[in-house]
């Protein structure tokens, strides 16, 4: 059994290297294989599953994007693979629509699965960078249902022009900010990992692609960091029959 476990994609009509390069590595990499995660930030924006309305006539080229992903991923899970979304910072409105196009479950965040014949803590990551109470601010926020409610009540003309002024004022933001407040705050990762029973957690969010080894409860435990995907690169845990979790940096070929 093989699982696979990737995350921080960033997909957008900008960057077509990258979007080839996933659709071949689905083909090629992902084909066959018993599980496949995505942990977040699949899309580097995502503004409704009303977006793939204007597949064919979106001259900004994203629902033609998002249709592409869809497709491709729906034939992965027609193959057998099981698919799971989880929600990123970027795409945190990405709906039961397009994971029922896509043939994937929406996985909350946490989440505790069991692979390789242990339970291992899943996440997206960005909850876990507690020193950054600006984001954490907004976090809350976007994640409350009546705030998405009355965002996706918008004409997707102003949720485009939201999802640009977002970013615009992520960059900024984080510009600003220190390096240690951009990354994960320890005794969070150790808390949630004790409050959820598991010696093993796999995220993304940072874009520091490591393995930590450090303690939880007096046991030996394990912080497997998905890398973000970039033209030539990406990055994936792959977890085979009762083994243990591997990241692996990779070729990206398109």
């Amino acid at each position: 059994m093989t699982t696979l476990l990737i995350s921080d994609l960033h997909l957008h009509p900008g960057a077509p290297e990258v979007t080839d390069g996933f659709l071949h590595w689905l083909e090629e990499r992902a084909c066959g294989c018993d599980a496949l995660y995505l942990l977040g930030d699949c899309f580097e924006a995502w503004i409704g599953d009303d977006l793939l309305d204007l597949a064919g006539g979106d001259p900004t080229g994203n629902a033609d994007l998002a249709t592409r992903i869809a497709k491709a991923l729906k034939r992965l899970a027609d193959d057998g693979t099981e698919l799971y979304l989880m929600h990123g910072n970027r795409d945190f409105l990405l709906g039961k629509r397009f994971a029922e196009e896509a043939g994937a479950a929406l996985l909350p965040d946490p989440s505790v699965v069991e692979l390789g014949g242990k339970r291992v803590l899943l996440m997206h990551g960005d909850s876990l960078c507690t020193l950054d109470t600006a984001y954490q601010a907004f976090r809350a926020q976007a994640r409350h249902p009546q705030w998405q409610e009355q965002v996706l009540s918008m004409p997707l003309a102003q949720r485009i022009n939201l999802a640009r002024q977002l970013r615009e004022q992520s960059g900024e933001a984080n510009s600003s900010k220190a390096e240690e407040i951009m990354d994960v705050t320890l005794d969070e990762v150790v808390e949630v990992m004790a409050e959820h029973g598991v010696t093993t957690l796999i995220h993304g969010h940072t874009h520091r692609p490591a393995v930590h080894e450090l303690e939880v409860d007096g046991q030996p435990a394990r912080r497997f960091v998905l890398g973000d995907w970039q033209p030539g690169r990406g990055w994936e845990v792959v977890i085979e029959d009762d083994g243990e979790p591997q990241l692996r940096e990779f070729p990206l070929v398109g």
